[in-house]
């Protein structure tokens, strides 16, 4: 017989859900103003916590909402808060083997990370890790996906995608 779901469990899965649809929002949104940055970094923290509390919680859910958060930084300018989240990203996806589609993005993150802040050589070090990582993407759909995230700013100047 399958286990019934605590209200609990079933609002922190709910919740990973929505927050991480809000930071999309926010990322997607061309007129973010300091209130909408501020609350695009809680929401992407949220969706982590309540991921991590979620009865559908994956090793690969933390790693993405690490992802996510380091994400966040680097769009709104803060390299070393970036660089905190991608190395976490980058060490889950080592520890449990992550291959394709995360481990494309775990390598982004660290190149855009580096590129935020003005290491070159790691930056592009780490691009092109990304690059090749993102060319064994086995779907289709995913590996176009990865394609228009990479090509996509901010670089910072460093990285021309």
């Amino acid at each position: 017989m399958a286990e019934q779901l605590t209200l609990e469990q079933t609002m922190h899965h709910y919740m990973g859900i929505e927050m991480n649809i809000q930071t999309w929002n926010l990322l997607d949104k061309s007129d973010r103003n300091p209130q909408d940055d501020a609350r695009m970094v809680y929401f992407a923290h949220a969706s982590l916590y309540h991921w991590l509390l979620s009865p559908e919680f994956k090793p690969v859910n933390e790693q993405r909402g690490e992802w996510l958060i380091s994400h966040v930084y680097a769009v709104l300018g803060k390299g070393d808060q970036a660089l905190e989240h991608a190395e976490k990203c980058l060490a889950l996806t080592e520890e449990h083997g992550f291959v394709d589609f995360d481990r494309a993005y775990a390598y982004e993150a660290m190149a855009r990370a580096y590129s935020l802040l003005k290491d070159k050589e790691n930056g592009q070090k780490y691009y092109s890790l990304t690059k090749k990582a993102g060319e064994k993407i086995d779907k289709e759909e995913d590996r176009k996906i990865f394609q228009d995230d990479l090509a996509a700013e901010p670089w910072f100047g460093m990285i021309k995608p």
